[in-house]
């Protein structure tokens, strides 16, 4: 379960992250796609979280709070650079 928590974590704030990039309309996928993309953003930038700080955070920000903060932030990032190449493709068309 240890092991589980963290990805659980990263996995929920990412798709919150997702929901408040997709407020933005220009950056909308739809309530599913926000969800589905804020979740592997948030899960995907989490994961890397420890590789980029690179041991030299305290154990706040590998804890918890690391991992909260760092799948919202994911999920934000994912669903809106996902939004803005919808977008741009879309305006192509």
């Amino acid at each position: 379960m240890e092991a589980l928590l963290p990805i659980i974590i990263q996995l929920v704030t990412g798709m919150l992250g997702g929901n408040v990039a997709g407020a933005a309309k220009n950056l909308s996928l739809g309530t599913a796609g926000n969800t589905v993309a804020g979740g592997i953003g948030g899960l995907l930038l989490g994961q890397l979280m420890p590789l980029l700080t690179n041991g030299s955070v305290d154990s706040v920000l590998t804890g918890v709070v690391g991992h909260a903060i760092g799948g919202g932030a994911g999920g934000l990032i994912v669903t809106a650079i996902v939004g803005l190449i919808k977008n741009a493709v879309a305006s192509k068309a």
